[in-house]
Formats: C-alpha cells, sequence, structure tokens
C-alpha cells in the first residue's frame, strides 16, 4: 500500500484513512460507527457488517430498507466466501397477470415490482455462520435510532425530499398511506438535521434480532406482510416467504494485472464488471486523465453491458455460463470490437466449453463487502402498517417478453443491479470495495479497480477521481470535474457527451485495501454524499 498507492493531483483534500485493529466505511457516519461499536464489544467484521446493514435501513431508508435484498462477500478463515440473498417473484405473479392490470412492462411501483425480501435473511444467514455476537446485540444500534431518532444527514434528506415530491404526485390510494405517513409525517417531508423515527420500525428490528429472522419469514411478521398484501391486491404470500433461504454461493472471478477481482455470480450483474475488465486486460493506460483511458473503458463497459443484458438472469434460467462470458478467450474476442470511434454495443456469441454499500474489517483479517437496496429510492411506496417494513420494487428489472432471458415467472429471480466486489492478491485478501447505484455499480467497479490497479492510486483518491457514466447507445454522462479537453475529444470519437447536473448519479462507493505486510487497513469513503469512515 505504501510503496504503491499515490494520491490523485485533482482530488479532494480528504486523505486515506489508516487503522489495525477494525474499519467499517459506508454512506452515513451513525451506520459506521454502529458497525465499529461491534468490533469494540469483541465481534468480528460480520458483525459490524450486519450492524451497519441494520442500521442504514434506519438512517438511509430512501435507499435501503428492510424490505429490500443484499448481497455479501465474506473473507474469513482464509477463504472468500459469497452470499446470493435476493428474493423470487412470488408464485401467484406472471406475465399474463401483469399484462391483464394494463401495463406493457413492469411497473415502477405498488404491488406488481414487489419481490420477496432477502436483507433480514441474510442478516440472519451471515450471523449463524460467521458472527459472535448474538444477532440481538447487533441490531441493538438500528433499534435505538429508530426507537430514539436520530438528524438527518445532508444528502440523505436531500434524497428523501426529492424522492417524496416525486411521490406525492405519483402515488395514490390507502395501499400507500402508511408509507406517507411514516416518511412525511404530519405531511411534512423531514429536512437536513430534523429528527426522525419509527417505533415500529424499532419493535420489527427486534422482532427479527429476538427470532434471529424468522419472525419475518415465517412468524408474526410475515401475516402482517401476507395481510397487507391480500388487502390491497398484492401477490406476495407467507408462503412465498417461508419457502425463500439464502443462498450461499461460489464467488466468481478474474484475473487482472497481478491482482483477482471478485464478484458474486449471477443473478447480479457483478458479471458484467468482470467482463470489462477482462475485455481491458491486456491494454497499458499509462494515465487515467487521457482520452484513451475514457474512451477504451467506456467501449469495453458497453459490450459488458450488451453480454449482461443478452445472458444475465437467474442462474436456473440461463444459457451461458459466466465462466464463459470470463474466459480470457472471450474477452480477447470482444477487445477486437474496440475501435477509434465510439459504437453502439451488442451482444457476442461465447464459445461453451437501486441501495447502500459498506465494508468492514477487523484486526484478524477478516473483511466483508456488503450491499443492500429497495432499488428505486423507497422502493414499491408500500408500507407494511405497523412495522416500517418498506417493500422493494426489484420486479422493475423484470422483462415481459416471452422471448428475453429475464422474463417474468413465478418464483423466478430477476436480473440483479446490486454487486459487492472484492480484491485479492494471490492467497492473500487486499479488501472490499463496491459502488452503488443503479446500472452505475459495474461501471464504479471498473474505474474504481482500475484507480487503484492501473494508476496506482490510494482508496480515497481512487473514490475522489473524476467518473463518467454510459447511458445507452453512443451517449455517455461525465463528471464537470473531467478535464474539458477529454470531453472535447471524446465528443471527436463519436461519443454523445453529456455533463453531469448531479453527483449523485455517479454511484456512491467505499473502499478498504489491506497492507499484506503490516495488515495495516487504508480505507476511503463516497466523497459525493455523507460518507464516513470509522476506525479503531
Amino acid at each position: 500500500m505504501k510503496k504503491r498507492l499515490g494520491t490523485y493531483p485533482y482530488a479532494s483534500k480528504r486523505t486515506t484513512t489508516a487503522a489495525s485493529k477494525g474499519m467499517v466505511t459506508t454512506s452515513q457516519p451513525l451506520a459506521s460507527q454502529a458497525g465499529l461499536d461491534m468490533l469494540k464489544k469483541g465481534g468480528n467484521a460480520v458483525d459490524a457488517a450486519i450492524a451497519t446493514a441494520a442500521c442504514l435501513t434506519v438512517v438511509e431508508p430512501c435507499s435501503n430498507g428492510i424490505g429490500g435484498d443484499a448481497f455479501a462477500l465474506v473473507w474469513i478463515n482464509d477463504t472468500l466466501h459469497g452470499l446470493n440473498a435476493s428474493g423470487p417473484a412470488p408464485n401467484h405473479l406472471s406475465v399474463e397477470e401483469v399484462k391483464q392490470q394494463g401495463y406493457d412492462e413492469m411497473p415502477e411501483r405498488g404491488f406488481l415490482p414487489v419481490t420477496v425480501p432477502g436483507a433480514p435473511g441474510a442478516w440472519a444467514a451471515l450471523s449463524e455462520r460467521f458472527g459472535r455476537l448474538s444477532l440481538e446485540t447487533v441490531l441493538e444500534p438500528a433499534v435505538s435510532y429508530a426507537r430514539d431518532g436520530f438528524p438527518l444527514s445532508p444528502v440523505t434528506a436531500r434524497n428523501w425530499q426529492n424522492t417524496m415530491e416525486s411521490l406525492k404526485q405519483e402515488l395514490s390510494g390507502p395501499a400507500f398511506d402508511a408509507f406517507f405517513e411514516t416518511f412525511a409525517p404530519g405531511g411534512t417531508i423531514p429536512a437536513a438535521g430534523d429528527i426522525w423515527k419509527s417505533e415500529a420500525f424499532a419493535r420489527t428490528l427486534e422482532d427479527i434480532g429476538a427470532t434471529k429472522g424468522a419472525s419475518f419469514y415465517e412468524g408474526d411478521l410475515a401475516d402482517r406482510i401476507d395481510a397487507f398484501s391480500r388487502e390491497h391486491g398484492g401477490f406476495i404470500r407467507k408462503g412465498d416467504l417461508s419457502r425463500y433461504t439464502p443462498e450461499w454461493v461460489t464467488p466468481v472471478s478474474i484475473s487482472y494485472k497481478g491482482y483477482d477481482i471478485w464478484e458474486t455470480p449471477p443473478n447480479g450483474q457483478g458479471t458484467v464488471a468482470l467482463m470489462a475488465m477482462n475485455i481491458l486486460r491486456s491494454d497499458f493506460f499509462p494515465e487515467k486523465e487521457q482520452t484513451d483511458t475514457y474512451h477504451k473503458q467506456i467501449e469495453a463497459m458497453k459490450l459488458a453491458f450488451a453480454d449482461g443484458e443478452q445472458y444475465i438472469t437467474d442462474p436456473k434460467d440461463m444459457t451461458v455460463q459466466p465462466e464463459e462470458l470470463l474466459s480470457p478467450e472471450y474477452g480477447a474476442m470482444r477487445r477486437k470490437s474496440i475501435g477509434e470511434k465510439a459504437a453502439v454495443p451488442s451482444a457476442g456469441t461465447p464459445q461453451h466449453s437501486g441501495t447502500v454499500y459498506l465494508a468492514a474489517a477487523d484486526g484478524e483479517g477478516n473483511m466483508v463487502s456488503f450491499i443492500q437496496s429497495n432499488y428505486y429510492n423507497f422502493g414499491s411506496g408500500l408500507l407494511v402498517p405497523g412495522t416500517g417494513i418498506l417493500l422493494q420494487n426489484r420486479g422493475r428489472c423484470f422483462s415481459l417478453d416471452s422471448g428475453h432471458t429475464n422474463v417474468l415467472r413465478p418464483n423466478k429471480k430477476t436480473y440483479h443491479t446490486i454487486i459487492p466486489g472484492f480484491i485479492t492478491k494471490g492467497s492473500q485478501p487486499v479488501g472490499p470495495f463496491g459502488v452503488m447505484g443503479f446500472y452505475m455499480q459495474p461501471q464504479g467497479h471498473l474505474q474504481v479497480g482500475m484507480n487503484m490497479i492501473d494508476f496506482h492510486l490510494n482508496p480515497q483518491a481512487a473514490l475522489d477521481a473524476p467518473r463518467w457514466q454510459w447511458m445507452g447507445k453512443k451517449t455517455v454522462r461525465l463528471e464537470r470535474s473531467v478535464p474539458p479537453h477529454i470531453a472535447q475529444a471524446l465528443k471527436q470519437a463519436g461519443h454523445d457527451v453529456e455533463l453531469s447536473v448531479d453527483s449523485n448519479e455517479m454511484g456512491r462507493g467505499q473502499v478498504i485495501w489491506r497492507d499484506p505486510d503490516t495488515g495495516v487497513l487504508y480505507g476511503g469513503t463516497e466523497p459525493r454524499t455523507d460518507g464516513s469512515t470509522a476506525v479503531w
């Protein structure tokens, strides 16, 4: 770390944080501190990650919630473990049912896009397998903030306000009453510094902790979700919840310039990030702020997304395996598609052979990369009365085209946007990294990962550096900190360049990098939000 990773010349004045006994980094200071408190109580990185994740459902509810999904990569006992806690479509939901209700594509809000929540199952599964402290203990900070209240941080307040103003115009009817009463109490949307609390939220978290998640899937909370759904014509049932179990999965990886980059396998889009890096693995990039760097990154990302859209869905329905998409031979073949001009991508043919992100590490070498989301801000807009459970709208990602790989089916998992990342070198962990934000996520993984590996930036500088986002076809959106001469050169290469008006759309990332010689942890946190790294 000390010898290889440096600063970025145009970065903010924030510096990478260092610690030896523990580190938690995420988008909200109270949540980071909650995780660190678990380490000081004798917990490990897994306990810290669960505490942080649960706390984020309270202190940043516009981005994630108890009714969302989660994924994790866990380095423990010298092994990297993967957890897929994404839920399927309800058993009674089908393409025919959606079309009968007058839709040609999956709607954004309401009951139709609601899928089975996986986040509580993720907390329970991680705690049972790897945690040292009880789940009740680990959820105590989240319970406390829900019951006693907390002041909204600035970026969270802005997102909360903007989304609620929009949803007031979009959503109507009794099914949404509890949502508005909870997140705009008395008709007033909380502002930065206002104290927000929810006793119902606190009781639900206590129930999840006391029952190790069983209440959510088999008990009282499951009954409440079922009753609410039935009352308002929804499709999710207690049977859908009771059948659900998070899956332990084998992470997928590619070798990239001396490091191994890891993601969770499909149905997540982590394979898209790996495909883009696989395409560029043999290229040499002398500088980050160079037109050739931007152009090749963008073009590689386009090709990876085209393949992801064509092939990634529930693994049971995939016709191409991740190993085929990630082979060096396929990456080299796709690399030949990149020319000097911007192109509209199309899927290749392999040869057969919407969110919060956190990173946690302890002083023993255990590390966690964790992400959870309701998909859109405030998810479906449906809050189960008396519980604080905001149901996600992940089903929005399903296709209604019967010939599409990701077509909706009962009990099927959709193509999933949220992805945790991890880096190793040889047999040693380097650390967790991630960038949240819809389809920005694999694009953020590519850019932040290359910032550290290709351009030797330290974690904070890697996050501070200017970003871009491919928006579709030839359109690429640049942060205003991208040097103007590069923006102009990209236009000349055929890219339709737009300048970003909201830095929040460029994702929100966190990084922990472990020095293999000393075990010292170096952390970076997102400058585009209320990011915080708590250290010990």
